[in-house]
């Protein structure tokens, strides 16, 4: 299939790391702060049995803004891959964009193509897995990644909750996603149930064809 379901990571696979120190939340930056959010493989699982590719899209700053090494980048990506295909649900390929335009390291300071809202990301998964970005699917928890489908022609899915603040963001950016949704479950359901009723008519008409074949015989 030229289909996809393009995940956000940190908010939509792992929960978010809180660091009491600060104040803040923010990405894991050690392996035992990643912690996948419940019921994900489930639903990482519902798109595998969808024979749609699950792919990760996602802004990852931290080692350029000198909170992480690309080692322990690659210890947590690798905890991800191997807890989710320990309870049977598989990643088909992952794309990070590494660049801030603050970074403190020179190598990763630059305003890139690949960081989302922008679709540099999308479009070479596009490019390598033969997508038609047209129907397939974001998943994100933020504005942004709603702003980066919404570009590239996806159909978009919200992890939030439809307060006030989020109304008022929406409005001010000018983006709306096609559902808000609690969870990763939730939004594997909804796409369950949009490619099953996009199959129907396809098998109605391919149904049609063949009898009129039979009676023009």
């Amino acid at each position: 299939m030229n289909r996809a379901v393009f995940l956000d990571r940190d908010g939509v696979i792992n929960e978010i790391a809180y660091f009491p120190e600060l104040g803040l939340l923010d990405s894991p930056l050690n392996v035992k702060q990643f912690k996948l959010l419940p019921k994900v493989a489930e639903a990482i699982m519902v798109l595998n049995r969808l024979d749609l590719k699950v792919i990760v899209v996602s802004n990852q700053p931290a080692i350029a803004k000198g909170k992480m090494t690309m080692k322990t980048f690659e210890e947590i990506r690798l905890k991800m891959k191997r807890e989710l295909e320990r309870r049977g649900a598989h990643l088909d390929d992952e794309y990070y964009c590494f660049h801030h335009p603050s970074a403190k390291a020179a190598k990763y300071r630059a305003s890139c193509d690949c960081r989302k809202p922008r679709l540099g990301l999308f479009l070479k998964a596009a490019k390598g897995f033969g997508l038609d970005l047209k129907k397939c699917y974001v998943v994100g928890d933020s504005l942004t990644d709603v702003k980066a489908a919404k570009a590239v022609g996806c159909r978009t899915i919200l992890i939030g909750s439809l307060k006030c603040d989020l109304c008022r963001f929406m409005e001010v950016e000018g983006v709306k996603p096609d559902h808000i949704v609690a969870d990763l479950l939730e939004a594997s359901k909804i796409i369950e149930r949009e490619i099953s009723e996009s199959v129907k008519p396809d098998l109605i008409m391919s149904k049609a064809f063949r009898t009129s074949k039979i009676i023009k015989r």
